[in-house]
């Protein structure tokens, strides 16, 4: 149960992480990195911030690595709650926001209308500045009532 325990806080935990680098690291001094994921500068199919799927899953490679060579401490708990948390995140930013993989389309639900429509109004800032809905999975209860 106490692995549970530790892989869950880690997992949820990464929302909030997720929430405070979108804001102030990737809308901030790593904009460099992120703008092209708001305004289309890269050609092809791979962007520039998609190099932050390699610097997010760094801590969870880490934490599974040194946590399985000591014996399934914590560590690896907590590096699988991350991990999982970074599947998630490609699964509902990258295959039902973005659709970058054409196998997923208009799911009729009203939490993934609600995802959707709250990254819909990040991204009409295309800019770094006066950004909005820097999650991912909480969403205010405005875009629910908007959702139907």
């Amino acid at each position: 149960m106490e692995k549970v325990l530790i892989t869950l806080t880690a997992y949820l935990s990464m929302e909030f992480m997720a929430w405070f680098t979108h804001k102030y690291i990737m809308h901030g001094w790593l904009w460099i990195l992120h703008k092209d994921h708001h305004h289309k500068e890269s050609s092809g199919f791979f962007e520039h911030n998609d190099f932050f799927f390699l610097i997010f899953a760094l801590p969870g490679i880490a934490g599974l690595y040194f946590g399985m060579i000591e014996n399934f401490n914590s560590y690896f708990w907590i590096g699988l709650g991350i991990t999982l948390y970074g599947f998630t995140y490609f699964f509902v930013h990258d295959i039902l926001i973005h659709q970058r993989f054409k196998f997923l389309r208009n799911i009729e639900n009203k939490y993934f209308k609600a995802i959707r429509r709250a990254h819909k109004m990040h991204h009409k800032h295309i800019h770094k500045e006066h950004g909005e809905c820097f999650g991912m999975l909480w969403v205010p209860l405005k875009y629910f009532k908007n959702s139907k």
